[in-house]
């Protein structure tokens, strides 16, 4: 696959879409996402910012965990930003590529609290990213990460990752961007890492497991991977140092 194949998110959202909002896993960093706002302060009527809004999951679960937030989403892909309208029409979602130099979208320092999930591993730059985007957040905003750590799946490598993350890595990465990291930890022992476990055996034959285009494949082995995992999920850990899942809280330092 070439460079630009790997990063175009418009083809990929097309493909696996569907897979994306049944995985166990994106809805485990989802519960955790909602338990640290909450924890940092996030209640009522706050405006939140998803950084990387995707094709508009963390969206929806923000909107169920917040129901009075103010909820907008900044996205490179138009496909990504169609859907997520569809699912929380309530929600601001825009087309913008965080790597160039902030528009004018009427968010100047509007977030008070943010959230960035599965978005830093797949650039070559991320600080180019988080500096751009803290133009829309405001003084002492909170910022939520999350980024993969362990070894990188066949799958990941299709999507673009470039560099799974430690904690330390992570908090170097936000501090550098201007954050004071008060958080920055891992999660997902045992199951989590047994779930990339097995994505990681599965290899390329995954990539045709969660293609919704795929009528041939084995996507029957992928659902039921993915049932499996959701109940053990449950019972993952936050905070132990096995987990390979990273997950990071930072404050905006005054611009």
């Amino acid at each position: 696959m070439t460079n630009e194949a790997r990063d175009n998110w418009d083809l990929h959202w097309a493909s696996y879409t569907a897979a994306a909002e049944r995985n166990p896993a994106q809805q485990y960093r989802h519960r955790i996402i909602g338990r640290l706002l909450k924890r940092f302060g996030c209640y009522g009527a706050a405006r939140i910012l998803d950084i990387g809004s995707g094709q508009g999951d963390l969206a929806v679960a923000l909107r169920q965990e917040f129901p009075d937030s103010e909820i907008a989403g900044l996205e490179l892909s138009e496909t990504g930003v169609r859907a997520s309208a569809q699912k929380v029409p309530d929600a601001r979602f825009l087309v913008c590529d965080l790597l160039q130099p902030p528009q004018d979208l009427g968010l100047r320092g509007w977030a008070q609290f943010a959230t960035c999930s599965e978005v830093l591993e797949h650039l070559d730059d991320p600080g180019l990213l988080l500096r751009n985007a803290s133009h829309y957040l405001a003084p002492g905003a909170m910022l939520v990460v999350t980024v993969p750590g362990g070894p990188k799946s066949q799958f990941d490598l299709h999507i673009g990752h470039r560099r799974h993350y430690t904690p330390g890595e992570l908090r170097a990465r936000l501090e550098e961007c201007g954050f004071e990291v008060v958080l920055a930890t891992t999660a997902g022992f045992p199951f989590f890492n047994l779930y990339r476990m097995v994505v990681i055996l599965r290899g390329r034959r995954l990539i045709q497991d969660v293609d919704s285009s795929n009528q041939t494949g084995s996507r029957g082995l992928a659902g039921l991977v993915m049932v499996l995992f959701r109940r053990l999920f449950a019972v993952n850990m936050l905070g132990s140092r096995w987990g390979w899942q990273t997950v990071a809280v930072g404050r905006l330092q005054k611009h």
